[in-house]
């Protein structure tokens, strides 16, 4: 069974001094959220004092993932995977979203080359927002030259600050790389059963992560694994090994299943490390003449290994019907299944709104929140005042006594929306119609419109029902 931390399992390891250095009331709040991953142990700089350097070592130990973190790269977008600590989100929550590198290779026109590193590094796409971006670039050795190998890699480090993943089975070409670009922490891939002692030097000497590689033989991975450990090296990847065509593509989830939960139900720490797969395979592999096919077999296949636990995908096609399936399904994993997502309750100003722009009233959702955000600027300006629901969505909160006409009235004095209008009007949304005529007694001269139920009729409605109302005194 995984190891389930308590507060008091790290607190004993702590100074327990109280002094607040972490911006933490005591040591027993700081442990709590600690285990939670929400403050690191660098916020404590007691515990770096030379008097707890025993107790610093066990804290680090207790603190462990079941799945290591690993870095790549360096600076703003360098990129930290694995560190999870449960087999089911909803049990905790998963950290680190799964990193998506996009492939190039050494035998490309300069020119293709750099827009296509551009692309990648620019993608953005915004969604209840949050922006979701790519991560990496992982470079190809197709040449079999290492001057090349290495000059591709050397360009690409000076057109973009991504991390780089730098893929050859060859110790001579990816050596030559490294002398150019290992000082950026690009990932290493890869080691196998007949390179590893090889690349087990490299990634040592120039302290670059590393990818172990054994296709389709899980004995062989964890084998490789336990040796690289015992030279030193803890920084590894894993790749399994991704074959996404057929009745293989079943065994592949099978494999990285397997590697998941023996490494946190089972305490395995020879395969406690992130996942790799390689959903671009699905172009060497798959017999499909239609492009549009393939590129939709990528598109599935990157969600299905990615709610299977991979930690790093490298994927090939960049067209955004492609990507954003993946982008967002990534963004529903990684949020906290425990909090909804939520935006601070308050009154939002629309399109600059003034005294005589309509007054709309939702719940704090985050989807809710955006969705009704663009349909009110869709019909103008306006005034958007969210209900604190605790994140929950409108039918949930009204159905739940989360959204009332009590709680709607309270909001609308806390957050000023009776001074911000002239007209005396407030729309409420459709879903809530059955608080209309209490939320009316309660504001006393204000007309309560019930609006409609799709934020997307918001236009509509202000062009033929919306007539602003002044005061009946």
């Amino acid at each position: 069974m995984p190891k389930i931390l308590r507060p008091m399992d790290v607190y004993k390891y702590l100074p327990g001094t109280n002094c607040g250095k972490c911006g933490e009331a005591n040591c027993m709040a700081f442990a709590t959220k600690l285990i939670e991953r929400q403050v690191s142990i660098e916020q404590c700089p007691e515990i770096f004092e030379p008097k707890y350097k025993d107790k610093l070592k066990a804290m680090l130990e207790v603190l462990r993932a079941p799945v290591k973190e690993v870095t790549i790269g360096v600076g703003e977008r360098a990129v930290t995977i694995g560190g999870k600590v449960c087999v089911y989100r909803h049990e905790l929550t998963w950290y680190h979203p799964t990193a998506i590198a996009i492939d190039v290779h050494d035998e490309m026109a300069e020119d293709e080359l750099i827009k296509r590193v551009k692309q990648v590094e620019e993608f953005v796409f915004e969604r209840i927002g949050m922006q979701l971006k790519l991560d990496m670039i992982a470079l190809r050795c197709v040449s079999g030259n290492p001057e090349k190998f290495a000059r591709t890699a050397d360009l690409i480090a000076k057109n973009t600050s991504l991390p780089m993943i730098l893929c050859s089975f060859d110790p001579n070409v990816m050596e030559e790389a490294l002398l150019t670009v290992g000082s950026k922490k690009p990932l290493i891939y890869a080691a196998t059963e007949k390179n590893w002692k090889e690349f087990a030097k490299l990634a040592s000497k120039y302290e670059c992560p590393l990818t172990v590689s054994a296709p389709g033989d899980l004995s062989m991975l964890k084998s490789l694994c336990r040796s690289l450990r015992n030279y030193g090296l803890d920084d590894l990847v894993l790749d399994p090994g991704t074959y996404p065509v057929g009745d293989a593509f079943g065994e592949t989830v099978n494999m990285f299943t397997m590697l998941r939960i023996s490494a946190i139900e089972k305490n395995d720490a020879d395969i406690g490390y992130p996942l790799m797969a390689v959903p671009a395979a699905i172009w060497a592999l798959s017999k499909d003449e239609d492009e549009a096919n393939v590129k939709m077999q990528e598109s599935y296949v990157s969600c299905v290994l990615m709610a299977r636990y991979a930690d790093l995908l490298v994927m090939h096609s960049m067209d955004p019907w492609v990507l954003l399936p993946v982008l967002v399904c990534r963004q529903n994993l990684y949020t906290d299944p425990r909090v909804p997502l939520a935006v601070d309750p308050g009154l939002y100003e629309v399109k600059e709104p003034d005294e005589m722009s309509p007054l709309y009233v939702t719940c704090n959702s985050a989807l809710t929140y955006f969705l009704v955000k663009n349909d009110v600027e869709a019909a103008g300006s306006g005034w958007l005042l969210c209900v604190d629901t605790g994140g929950i969505s409108l039918q949930s909160s009204v159905a739940g006594r989360r959204f009332t006409a009590d709680m709607v009235a309270e909001a609308m004095k806390e957050f000023g929306a009776l001074e911000k209008v002239k007209h005396k009007t407030v729309i409420i949304p459709g879903y809530a119609a059955r608080i209309s005529g209490e939320l009316e007694d309660m504001l006393k001269d204000w007309k309560v419109y019930v609006g409609p139920r799709d934020s997307t009729a918001i236009p509509s409605f202000i062009e033929k029902v919306w007539k602003p109302e002044v005061s009946k005194k």
